[in-house]
């Protein structure tokens, strides 16, 4: 599993974490996320993502 870190704040997407404040499972893939998915911090969408090496 993969994480995703968001290019403008810094908030880190976990795959195998999830994140249960949005109501996402963990194991929850970062691309079956819906395109509308929006960084709950600064609200920029998942092109702004970059996968963590």
């Amino acid at each position: 599993m993969a994480k995703y870190v968001c290019e403008v704040c810094g908030w880190e997407y976990d795959e195998a974490a999830g994140d249960a404040s949005l109501n996402i499972a963990p194991g929850t893939p970062f691309e079956k996320l819906p395109d509308t998915f929006l960084c709950p911090l600064c609200g920029v969408g998942k092109e702004q993502f970059s996968p963590v090496e």
